[in-house]
């Protein structure tokens, strides 16, 4: 398909009068309050059109359009500065800072990038792919702000999803907003978190009178008033603040969260209705001191499926925008699995045979296929987006006896490294690591590509790490390491699997120990390949057997334990040794070879495969390992050119 083609998919950017006349939020202000609705209604319908054909995050972006608009209409961005938490929310902000017409192609190669990103647009702040970071980074920019002469004034906005709030980082810098001198607004985007009740009229109007002007005039008048009585100081304005929630939950008879912080507290709010968000960021604009602003969305608002059943619509995929079918729900029932499924099938197989087994993922039940594990209610559990207790948590119920299975992307486990490593791997405890999303993930880009998860566990004493070329493998991992000791992890990528007939009888594999796939008389290369990258190294043997070049394929599984047996073996028969993996090579599966050995005094030639140094950002899986030099293309070339001219062809 050329890219005319493609491009005719695209939907047409007319048919949005308000809309395509904002080039920046200079335009967006020029605009009557009374038309933000309709600018609303707008944004969504070109978000309907658009994502239903260029998939990307449907029922967050959807529900806070009214925030962002009523944001850019009252503040001055790009000087007042507004952080996201997740860009999942974001995309009515890159319509309204300069990116309409280049919508059409974000999440595409050389595209828009599907989150914020400050190298993209000065409307960007700060880099929100994991979730959580939103309030630390502000709270800096604010800080930074205050003492920086000229600069006091300058506005900074905190917008955190839902979920995010229950991280652990967010609650850190919500501690430390409560302790430093600033300026920061931060505001809830609850679309169902359930933070505190449903409140009533009372406390609505109480809502209603602490963001007016009149009130905190009062306010502030009260308590100079206070200080020059000598009533209360500077250091008072903490127990000041405190009496004051107290109050407010007193007559109220409701209480939440933040009410024990030393941050005032607005809301909650209908976070769907702009003229009212617009009306209460006017009122709170130019207070001092660190503030919450609490608001109500519906996740997936204007779409009533996402509405509905806001789960799926997450992340949909391409849909009909008419029938609200998504194009996931036409998979055949006999279709090659997603490798989550694979993994949360043999799970549920393996925990129905042993009670010790229990199931952990840090807010991601449907996306790692943990939530398969639910008809065992008990033994499940969905931590939220706290990676790090996820780990250390599966640390106290291996210690305690229970295999714990922890189920989380590749790059969300950084997060938890520090755990892995003092709550886990230190004491040996037998936990397995099933990490989703390895290697090259697409289009999301370069905050969720799981590159580094190779260099940073085999780093680690006594933890093994293996990288299954098949579903069959996976399964023979899972169940085989009931019998081993100490931390496993196992890293498999998204997607497919390789095969319909996955469901094979479990057999017993032993850790640090290779297969020879493809065994060629006269062979003088040897492909050395992790993972189900391996496949593409089956390709590029089958091309380079057509140039008369022959080329024997080893699925090593193992990072670590390494099968020295089988390098050794390798290093004395082959002329060229090439590794492939899907991670990066500094560090990785290629490095721990050659570290290897050259240990060891062998001399033999070693090329490695896999991610560059460099950072890689969104396009489809196969662009992108097209671009780092890893596909089945590039594996041929490897070896054509490396191996000496004296061996490259068959005897």
């Amino acid at each position: 398909m050329t890219q005319d083609q493609k491009d005719s998919e695209m939907p047409a950017t007319d048919g949005y009068p308000i809309l395509s006349k904002i080039k920046s939020p200079a335009d967006l202000k020029t605009l009557p309050v009374e038309t933000l609705p309709v600018l609303c209604d707008e944004i969504r319908r070109y978000l309907i059109s658009n994502l239903s054909c260029n998939p990307g995050h449907f029922g967050s972006s959807m529900g806070a359009v009214e925030i962002i608009v009523a944001m850019h209409y009252v503040f001055d961005t790009p000087r007042d500065r507004v952080v996201f938490d997740v860009g999942h929310q974001a995309y009515a902000h890159k319509l309204l800072t300069g990116r309409f017409e280049a919508f059409r192609n974000q999440r595409k190669l050389g595209g828009l990038s599907g989150f914020p990103f400050p190298a993209e647009s000065e409307y960007d702040t700060f880099v929100c792919g994991h979730a959580g970071n939103s309030i630390s980074a502000a709270l800096g920019m604010a800080i930074a702000d205050m003492n920086t002469p000229g600069e006091e004034d300058r506005k900074t906005v905190a917008l955190i999803g839902d979920a995010s709030i229950s991280g652990g980082l967010a609650f850190e810098g919500l501690n430390n907003a409560s302790q430093n001198p600033n300026n920061l607004l931060i505001i809830l985007n609850d679309n169902d978190m359930s933070i505190d009740d449903n409140v009533g009229a009372l406390h609505r109007a109480l809502s209603e009178m602490s963001t007016s002007a009149r009130y905190n005039r009062l306010r502030f008048k009260t308590y100079q008033l206070f200080r020059k009585w000598g009533l209360i100081a500077d250091k008072g304005k903490g127990l000041m603040l405190r009496f004051n929630n107290a109050l407010k939950s007193l007559v109220a008879q409701q209480q939440n969260i933040f009410e024990g912080l030393n941050i005032r507290y607005f809301g909650p709010f209908n976070g769907n209705d702009v003229l009212k968000i617009v009306k209460v960021l006017q009122d709170i604009k130019e207070m001092k001191g660190p503030r919450i602003l609490h608001l109500h969305t519906r996740k997936g608002k204007g779409f009533a499926a996402a509405e509905i059943n806001p789960a799926p619509w997450h992340a949909p995929g391409k849909f009909d925008p008419e029938t609200a079918r998504r194009q996931s729900e036409n998979r055949p029932p006999d279709d090659v699995p997603l490798w989550q499924e694979v993994f949360g099938e043999t799970l549920v197989e393996l925990a129905e045979k042993n009670e010790s087994i229990v199931g952990i993922t840090a807010a991601m039940p449907t996306g790692t296929s943990m939530n398969k594990m639910a008809r065992f209610p008990n033994r499940m559990f969905d931590v939220g987006i706290s990676e790090g207790h996820a780990v250390t948590f599966a640390g106290g119920l291996a210690a305690a006896g229970k295999r714990p299975f922890v189920a989380i992307y590749s790059s969300f486990l950084q997060r938890g490294f520090d755990n892995i490593i003092h709550d886990v791997a230190i004491q040996g405890l037998p936990v397995t690591f099933c990490i989703d999303r390895a290697g090259i993930v697409g289009e999301d880009g370069v905050t969720h590509h799981g590159m580094f998860d190779i260099p940073y566990l085999r780093i680690i004493p006594g933890l093994k790490v293996a990288a299954p070329m098949d579903a069959a493998t996976l399964r023979d991992i899972m169940a085989s390491s009931l019998s081993w000791q100490g931390p496993l992890a196992v890293r498999y990528p998204r997607g497919k699997a390789d095969t319909r007939d996955w469901k094979t009888p479990f057999r017993p594999i032993e850790p640090g120990k290779s297969r020879q796939l493809i065994s060629t008389p006269g062979a003088r290369a040897a492909i050395l390949s992790v993972g189900p990258i391996g496949f593409e190294a089956r390709k590029a043997i089958e091309s380079l057997k057509e140039k008369g070049i022959a080329a024997d394929h080893f699925d090593m599984i193992w990072i670590k334990p390494l099968d020295t047996d089988a390098l050794t073996e390798i290093a004395e028969k082959y002329d060229l040794i090439v590794t492939v993996e899907d991670g990066v090579k500094a560090a990785g599966f290629g490095s721990a070879v050659e570290e290897w050995l050259a240990a060891n005094g062998s001399t033999a030639r070693v090329r490695t495969l896999g991610i560059p140094d460099n950072w890689v950002y969104q396009g489809s899986v196969a662009e992108l390992r097209h671009i780092c030099g890893f596909d089945a293309e590039a594996i041929a070339a490897c070896v054509e050119e490396s191996l000496p001219a004296t061996s490259a062809t068959q005897p």
